[in-house]
């Protein structure tokens, strides 16, 4: 997709299955004593979006960053207090992304240094609706120089496509050109400088984007 004709990207953290149920006994524990109710979610803004083929920028002594290969679901649209039942209606179609981050453990606040650097969300070009029947059966795989290392689907989701939608419009409007990140993978592999990163996601398409160490 244009990057340029992007207005917000709106991510969902803890939105696979196995992630909430592998934090389970933290969640008994303070803050939150309980797994959330509500969408988690957290902003990229545009410092980090990058295209397919662009370099993905590690900053100088992290080690490794997380690859968090995943769906993007492009609204066509204004968006406000959608109902689940019609909220694919309000998509014009989907991207591949790779929601990069520093790995880090910690729920309890957001992950601002961690997630928004320069270059952390590379994003593909939009695939239409035509050849998507269902965004909730999609097959992700994440591979490093060449080598699957993730896979996972969006049958996973704790909030499906139309449930984060309406969901996450409920109290936050949608504008046509946002995208809607569904969650990252609980099972997304680390990767280091010099590695290449390839996302596929059935119908969708792929990106690859080469990690760089950053000025």
């Amino acid at each position: 997709m244009d990057l340029q004709a992007s207005r917000t990207v709106v991510c969902a953290a803890l939105n696979f299955r196995a992630t909430v149920v592998g934090l389970a006994d933290a969640f008994t524990r303070d803050p939150y004593k309980k797994p959330p109710t509500a969408p988690v979610l957290y902003f990229k803004p545009a410092n980090t979006w990058v295209a397919d083929g662009d370099p993905i920028l590690c900053p100088p002594g992290v080690a490794h960053l997380r690859m968090g290969g995943t769906l993007g679901v492009v609204m066509g649209s204004k968006a406000c207090r959608v109902n689940e039942r019609n909220a694919l209606s309000f998509v014009a179609g989907y991207v591949v992304v790779n929601d990069v981050s520093i790995p880090h453990d910690s729920y309890y606040r957001p992950a601002i240094k961690e997630r928004c650097r320069d270059g952390f969300h590379p994003m593909g070009t939009l695939q239409d609706l035509a050849a998507i029947t269902n965004p909730n059966v999609l097959t992700i795989r994440i591979y490093v120089n060449g080598r699957l290392l993730a896979e996972n689907s969006t049958a996973n989701l704790v909030r499906s496509v139309e449930r984060l939608i309406a969901d996450v419009t409920e109290f936050m409007t949608l504008e046509a050109g946002d995208v809607l990140v569904v969650g990252e993978p609980d099972n997304a592999p680390l990767a280091k400088i010099g590695d290449r990163v390839r996302i596929e996601i059935d119908h969708i398409g792929a990106i690859e984007n080469t990690i760089v160490e950053a000025a």
